[in-house]
């Protein structure tokens, strides 16, 4: 469990939630002991919206590194009844793979060339622009006069972000899941990301890490399959734990986190890579702020900053790329937030979501955990 934590897990203030037998339960970690503040907090929403919660509240059950079970077994994603959001094409280099996925129509094999004939002329342009600037205005001219611009382009350095609904509330899952891929997805790979988390009030209050499953055949194919390429049974994975935001631990921390990326084949492949949140375009307060701008989130929201990874090392047929197999290990991490690590199948093998919103209830209610309505 302890490869999990972040480097100064004994300072950090950790949420996350665990089925310990009676069904979900929120636990805090702090300075290193773990307390059940189910009975205070039946969720970890109402947990972000009461924080912080008084020295001492909850049940202990121990400290995280002498506790009797395997917490690591028995954790599930940190995160509730928040609606899961994800903000697209945050980082240039990931704006220049999106277009190589819409001019190749979501053949791999097409990649490499347009890869090749597209990276010098956007990839070094676009990195020297702010989204929504009179530069930006400027770049997308030129591009479009060139036969370049593209609707990926638009939302790289345009003044809108692309903010979309990952998965259904609920339906991640945690650290040590299986994360699924399409079972008819032959070209897809893994999105090392950093997760805000939001309470009620839309104030950024911690956050996580994630993998943010990705088809790029599907959404290659035409963008109006998003959803097929996001939105996938175990195909958003978050946690271990969301740390909370500090004197020890800022919005500061995570703007100029390293989040590395290590793939594991059964075959023995390798590969490796690092997502520099340095390099994000916008700002991650201006990506709450315009997820927030004509919406409101009463119970919260985890919001997907991007990531800066996208994989071109060929792992089989030179010139096709990247792709994943079933039995892949993934493990994302950065030192202050810890790591993430899943397992790959499809997402018909993975093991079906059946815990939703009215199975919660009814599984707080026969715990005599409910509060008031209203008051949740």
């Amino acid at each position: 469990m302890l490869d999990l934590l972040p480097v100064d897990w004994r300072a950090a203030t950790l949420v996350g939630r665990a089925d310990l037998g009676e069904g979900p339960t929120p636990i805090l970690v702090r300075r290193g002991e773990v307390f059940d503040v189910s009975a205070i907090v039946p969720t970890v929403s109402a947990l972000m919206d009461a924080w912080p919660l008084a020295e001492g509240a909850g049940r202990s059950l121990g400290r995280i590194d002498e506790l009797a079970f395997d917490i690591a077994a028995v954790l599930l994603a940190p995160i509730d009844l928040q609606c899961v959001k994800a903000a697209g094409v945050t980082f240039a280099v990931s704006a220049v793979e999106r277009v190589i996925e819409e001019r190749a129509r979501g053949d791999a094999g097409r990649a490499l060339a347009i890869r090749e004939a597209l990276k010098e002329r956007v990839g070094a342009d676009i990195r020297a622009v702010q989204p929504g600037s009179p530069a930006a205005a400027r770049l997308k001219k030129a591009l479009i006069a060139d036969g370049l611009w593209s609707q990926y382009l638009e939302v790289a350095i345009g003044p809108d972000a692309e903010i979309f609904t990952k998965a259904p509330v609920l339906s991640a899952v945690g650290a040590g899941a299986e994360v699924g891929v399409r079972s008819d997805s032959d070209w897809n790979n893994p999105e090392p990301e950093i997760v805000l988390v939001c309470d009620g009030a839309g104030r950024a209050v911690g956050a996580s890490l994630g993998n943010d499953v990705n088809l790029r055949d599907f959404e290659g194919r035409s963008a109006l399959l998003l959803g097929k390429a996001k939105d996938n049974n175990a195909s958003c994975a978050i946690g271990p734990f969301v740390r909370l935001f500090d004197e020890g631990f800022t919005l500061d921390d995570v703007r100029q986190a390293e989040v590395a990326l290590r793939i594991d084949g059964p075959e023995g492949y390798r590969l490796e890579g690092v997502s520099s949140m340095a390099q994000i375009s916008r700002d991650p307060l201006e990506l709450v702020r315009q997820a927030l701008s004509e919406h409101q989130y009463p119970d919260g929201f985890a919001l997907f900053l991007g990531t800066l990874f996208a994989p071109t090392q060929d792992r089989d047929t030179p010139g096709r790329g990247f792709t994943h197999k079933v039995g892949d290990v993934v493990r994302v991490s950065t030192p202050k937030l810890g790591a993430l690590q899943n397992r790959v199948t499809t997402s018909k093998a993975a093991p079906p979501w059946t815990l939703g919103i009215g199975q919660l209830m009814g599984n707080l209610a026969r715990r005599g955990l409910l509060p008031a309505p209203g008051d949740l």
